[in-house]
């Protein structure tokens, strides 16, 4: 082959679009279709006609067995032999056949479950245990019922892994000041490996992170700490202000000595108001500096 139609074609194989690959509902939806398209064998079909017949011929006992109900918050997943029928039935009446149908309740409803205290290890070395609470919900019971063999158990032991996972990358002072972000990350995550499954995480809520008790002490000596650094920033604060008035007062008061005699009399008539038995005249530096030249 010539060298020219070699580049052609590696251009044109260059240039042609790539396809994305499947996602995980594409996948389970093609499933489905070949399901559907294959049905049942020859001997399958033999079975549900003398399933059939075998209804009719004990009509109406049977009818009991054959009618089923689920609640407005449930679905069914209906089995024939083996083969899940398309689309979850429910609610209100539905009807299966006794020898070759097969059912799965699946509920809708919001469900919680708290996550055990677990034992993490942070960034920064610090051995704490954390525990959470998980809200979620299934929102598409085929896949609920046929993917995952206990939805319910797969999502607890999925999100205890998420949470060590998760806050062994943190330090402590992360986890204490941000533990709503670190909530949302850890439902953000849950959501993004329980789709697959069927199952929507809505929210996860971190209860409590319990801390060794040496560190508590240590927290709390350094909290005390801090608490009476700031009381005596205050405290000094208060004496410079003081100091401050005073020697304002000060300079006002030998600039006018009339006032210091008013802040005498002022002491004075505050003294006999407690009604003391003993009453000290002061006695003006004036007088005391005649004296001592006498």
């Amino acid at each position: 082959m010539p060298t020219s139609l070699l580049r052609a074609n590696r251009a044109a194989l260059r240039d042609e679009p790539q396809l994305a690959p499947p996602t995980e509902g594409e996948r389970w939806q093609c499933l489905m279709h070949d399901q559907e398209k294959h049905g049942v064998d020859c001997c399958g079909y033999f079975l549900v006609f003398f399933s059939f017949l075998f209804v009719l011929i004990t009509f109406p006992l049977s009818i009991w067995s054959c009618i089923k109900i689920v609640q407005e918050y449930e679905r069914a997943v209906i089995f024939r032999l083996g083969r899940v029928r398309s689309g979850a039935k429910g609610p209100g009446l539905f009807w299966i056949l006794p020898c070759t149908d097969d059912f799965c309740r699946i509920d809708l409803r919001t469900v919680s479950f708290a996550v055990p205290p677990q034992e993490v290890l942070t960034k920064d070395s610090v051995t704490i245990m954390v525990d959470a609470v998980v809200f979620y919900r299934v929102f598409d019971p085929i896949v609920t019922v046929v993917k995952v063999d206990d939805a319910n158990r797969a999502t607890q032991m999925l999100a205890q892994t998420t949470l060590r996972n998760m806050l062994g990358t943190k330090s402590l002072t992360e986890i204490l000041v941000d533990r709503e972000e670190m909530a949302d990350q850890m439902g953000k995550m849950l959501f993004d490996a329980t789709k697959a499954w069927g199952i929507r995480v809505e929210r996860v809520e971190i209860k409590d992170v319990k801390l060794p008790a040496s560190l508590q002490r240590a927290m709390a000596a350094e909290a005390e700490a801090a608490r009476e650094a700031r009381a005596k920033v205050v405290a000094a604060e208060g004496e410079m202000n003081a100091s401050r008035a005073l020697r304002e007062a000060a300079v006002i008061m030998s600039d006018t000595p009339a006032a210091l005699h008013l802040r005498y009399l002022q002491t004075l008539s505050h003294i006999s108001a407690e009604q003391n038995s003993t009453i000290i005249f002061p006695i003006p530096v004036e007088l005391l500096s005649v004296l001592s030249r006498n």
